[in-house]
């Protein structure tokens, strides 16, 4: 079987359908794009064909992209000279929708050509976008579920099969500027009123079928094969497009700060592009296009954001002999704004719920929660009451332990308190069947500990949140010491269900993704008491990719639950607690009241609406800057390697099992760089010789939280990369 299909009818309508075995939706491979190649060749030949449809075979969606392992196959194919594969590679897809765009008209007079049109069943992205822009109408169903949209720049690449140049084109830089440096989705309708689309109907095949058969040469010639055509908006030079393009340069760079190389090269393609003939631009597209193909970082996060994600998300780190544990009634313990959370989003994947506290009230708020969020999803049109009535429903707040009786899965999220903590699983215990599986969604609390108060240590696992819920994608699933395979498996179902991504971490205190966030947040109060200036530390962090600088942060997360883990994590750990230093400008704050965003004061001033007013001059008063400040690098070198050593470690250690896992749940879980692709994605980048050396020189500066572990000392001595030594498993790490 073949990823396209032709048929010809007795009107002279060729159907070109796409429909890749075995997928559920379209991806284009080299093979895929030879096809569609031969098929066009063919129908372009044949004299009685009239006109040309191009869909979908498959329901609901058109296509979902580019097959990214494509790019690996066209680098290995040209051997030491992998840039000339890649650039050859793309513009043998130029190649092929430019075919499609001038349908074998005369190159003087526009005419003789067939029309082409596309019809989008459903989700059309990235080149299942380009290769209808490319066609001269595209007809799209009324489907209010499908995404229109070129999502590239999201993993760390930009429109490369000609969508940059034509969208452009089309729309002007302007209006094409969401749509390309933000990846922005629509749906159909807003697809055709943005103009990105021609057609929505509740039958495109018939209307693309009268449009083919009833075109005119006119109707094909696409404005920039045109004579006199001029960019909507204005060219790079015109008065009106000058100003839309130092804007535009501004804006970029305001936003990636310089380090994702997709945005600026996307930028430089359009400028260039506009200034030379429409053939002209798509070379230029293809350099930009190669050159960000053979930077690291798009690698990188192509790796981390888009295969090794959607890797875990379909169950790659699953117990593979354990039975689907799909559940159907979910408890959550807790009605608190985690809790209330959890509740919303197992109810938006089907399951009924049962939200419980410890009064009414306290529930009855829990459910409030969706109350007001599907009240707001209606307001904005997107759910119908009538859904958001059945959401509702399938949550029942109670104080009542014995509406737990039937749950197959029980979540705790209550105080982060073991004696509390205890007290509910013994009383979910005593309801509940010895299948169900009972989840902690402790963020601090070693699992091990919590499970010693269950009756079915097996049974016992942390599944931790991230909050908001419903926002944040990443959830980190713990394995206790006695946790058993269903349980895992349960808690995988669980969260593939609720369209997170998981990761799954053995038990440690801190686990995996607070591990190496709270080093980032302590590494910058370290340098405010040294006397660094906040707005650099801020700022360093901000122009490495972190989305966050730390002292924010913590004003964010709120000071007196810093100063709450520093209490029992120096209980637990007595003489060996490593951030005494840190706990001075912690318990200060926490003293002054200055708690962070919540009471409206703590690195950053705030006005009455908690906005954000400036770094305050009250700590800069009780920590003064010291005369002579660091350089930008030292600063961004010690942010980044307090979280990348501490995620060495976890592997080393054994609690991260998956080097995946490290990577993805970094970038999700509290936003590392995520135009490195990860931790130790970054080290792999820098190279593990240099890595080494580096924490050398800031052990010798800042102290031993720098040393070098001896996993990557091994690896600097043997010149190894993680990705190279472990490929997706951490078994070789210990």
């Amino acid at each position: 079987m073949t990823d396209f299909t032709m048929q010809k009818d007795a009107e002279g309508v060729a159907t070109i359908s796409w429909d890749v075995p075995g997928k559920s939706m379209n991806v284009l491979s080299l093979d895929g794009l030879a096809t569609l190649n031969q098929l066009v060749d063919d129908a372009l030949a044949d004299e009685t064909v009239k006109g040309i449809i191009i869909t979908s075979g498959k329901e609901g969606s058109f296509a979902g992209g580019m097959d990214l392992n494509v790019i690996a196959k066209m680098k290995e194919m040209a051997g030491d000279q992998p840039e000339k594969g890649l650039f050859d590679g793309v513009m043998q897809m130029h190649q092929v929708l430019r075919k499609i765009e001038r349908a074998g008209m005369d190159a003087k007079t526009n005419k003789g050509g067939k029309p082409i049109a596309a019809v989008l069943p459903g989700t059309a992205l990235g080149i299942g976008l380009e290769l209808p822009l490319s066609c001269h109408r595209i007809f799209a169903a009324d489907n209010p579920k499908a995404k229109i949209g070129l999502p590239e720049i999201m993993v760390g690449i930009f429109p490369g099969a000609g969508g940059t140049t034509r969208l452009v084109r089309k729309m002007g830089a302007m209006a094409a500027s969401p749509f390309l440096l933000e990846g922005k989705l629509s749906d159909p309708k807003k697809a055709k009123m943005a103009g990105i689309i021609d057609e929505v109907s509740d039958d495109p095949m018939a209307a693309a079928r009268d449009w083919v058969l009833n075109a005119k040469d006119a109707d094909i010639v696409k404005p920039w094969d045109a004579k006199g055509y001029k960019m909507p908006g204005g060219e790079p030079y015109h008065p009106a497009g000058f100003m839309t393009f130092v804007g535009a340069s501004a804006m970029v760079n305001g936003k990636t700060k310089g380090v994702y190389p997709a945005a600026k090269a996307l930028l430089s393609a359009v400028y260039e592009g506009a200034q030379v003939p429409f053939d002209t631009a798509l070379k230029i597209e293809a350099r930009w296009f190669t050159s960000v193909l053979m930077n690291p970082s798009s690698g990188n996060m192509i790796r981390s954001l888009f295969i090794n994600k959607e890797a875990l998300e379909k169950g790659a780190v699953r117990p593979a002999d354990v039975a689907d544990q799909s559940v159907k009634k979910v408890g959550v313990l807790g009605a608190g704004m985690m809790g209330a959370g959890i509740a919303l989003v197992s109810a938006q994947a089907g399951m009924q719920v049962v939200l419980l506290d410890r009064d009414q009230a306290a529930a009855d708020k829990g459910k409030a929660y969706s109350e007001a969020y599907t009240a707001k999803g209606v307001s904005r049109k997107k759910i119908t009451q009538d859904k958001a009535d059945a959401l509702l429903a399938r949550i029942t707040a109670t104080t009542d332990y014995a509406a737990l009786s039937d749950c197959d899965l029980i979540i705790e999220a209550v105080f982060e308190d073991p004696k509390i903590k205890a007290e509910v699983t013994a009383q979910v215990d005593a309801v509940t069947s010895d299948d169900c599986i009972f989840a902690t969604n402790t963020s601090t609390l070693p699992i091990t500990d919590l499970a010693q108060a269950s009756k079915n240590k097996e049974n016992f696992i942390g599944i931790h949140f991230f909050s908001p819920v419903e926002k944040m994608m990443l959830v980190e699933i713990i394995k206790g010491k006695e946790t058993g395979d269903r349980a895992v498996a349960k808690a995988l179902d669980y969260v593939r269900r609720i369209k997170k991504t998981p990761i799954v971490v053995n038990d440690a205190r801190f686990f995996y993704a607070n591990r190496c966030i709270i080093p980032y947040i302590n590494e910058g109060m370290r340098m405010v008491l040294e006397g660094v200036a906040p707005a650099l530390i801020e700022n360093a962090a901000k122009m490495v990719g972190m989305p966050l600088g730390p002292l924010q942060l913590v004003d964010e997360t709120s000071i007196d639950l810093g100063a709450k883990i520093a209490r029992a994590t120096k209980a637990a750990m007595g003489d060996a607690y490593p951030d005494a230093a840190v706990d001075e400008i912690i318990f200060w704050m926490e003293g002054q009241g200055r708690l962070g965003r919540k009471a409206k004061a703590g690195f950053y001033d705030y006005d009455e609406k908690g906005k954000r007013q400036g770094l305050s001059s009250a700590v800069a008063a009780q920590y003064p800057q010291a005369e002579e400040q660091p350089d930008l690098i030292e600063v961004q070198h010690r942010l980044l390697f307090a979280q990348s050593l501490e995620a060495v470690r976890a592997l080393e250690e054994g609690v991260l099992m998956d080097i995946r896992e490290g990577d993805v749940g970094a970038i999700l879980g509290w936003g590392f760089a995520p135009w490195s692709g990860g931790p130790l994605s970054w080290l792999d980048m820098i190279g593990s010789p240099y890595a080494a050396e580096r924490c050398d020189q800031l052990t010798q500066a800042h102290g031993d939280r720098f040393a070098c572990p001896p996993l990557l000392r091994e690896m600097a001595e043997k010149s190894q990369s993680f990705y190279g030594r472990f490929g997706t498993q951490a078994s070789d790490a210990a």
